[in-house]
């Protein structure tokens, strides 16, 4: 199985930060469009994301229950299943003590890609991981994944290094999708968009 990995916020979604109310849930323009396109290539489609508002104590991991469930049906309304989602509850500096930790889940470790690949039998050098920030483009990169930076002004530190440079760089999820199309029609490779 392949799989495209998204991040969450600022990625497939508007990002508002610690959001957990349905109801200021956005997809960012284009976002539908690009997931029917994934879907009809059968890519699987994953949300990856950190959050740490869980070990700050900003609000309980339940609360991620209804989040997981609106974005479900959000991307139904496109005629796109959710195959998964994945999300890291903890911060080393994190204020609720089970979750106060260092952990190979919170990218830009790639604890979460791995655990997918291997509970959904996903060929992780066949997928790809889209994000908003460098750490997400590192998670991708270590586990074997192509990877995608939308450059969306969300990235503001830009320490690069070889494990953080991406394949590609685009606007947004919509030309993500465009840039997976294009690549099915001819041989993976590993080289960066850029050099």
């Amino acid at each position: 199985m392949k799989a495209v990995f998204l991040d969450k916020d600022g990625t497939l979604i508007e990002d508002v930060p610690y959001n957990i109310d349905p109801d200021k849930i956005r997809l960012c323009a284009g976002a539908l469009e690009a997931v029917q396109m994934l879907a009809a290539a059968d890519y699987q489609i994953f949300i990856i994301t950190n959050q740490s508002g869980i070990a700050r104590g900003y609000f309980p991991e339940s609360a991620l229950i209804n989040v997981e469930k609106h974005l479900r049906q959000l991307l139904a309304t496109a005629g796109v299943s959710l195959a998964s989602f994945y999300y890291c509850p903890h911060h080393p500096q994190g204020v609720i003590t089970e979750f106060a930790i260092d952990c190979d889940c919170r990218k830009p470790n790639p604890g979460l890609l791995k655990k997918a690949a291997k509970e959904h039998s996903i060929k992780l050098d066949r997928s790809w991981m889209i994000g908003d920030i460098l750490n997400d483009i590192e998670a991708g990169n270590i586990a074997g994944c192509r990877t995608i930076l939308i450059d969306n002004g969300n990235e503001t530190e830009w320490q690069l290094s070889r494990s953080r440079l991406p394949n590609f760089i685009v606007n947004n999820l919509r030309e993500a999708a465009a840039v997976i199309m294009a690549s099915d029609r001819s041989p993976p490779q590993k080289k960066h968009a850029y050099s």
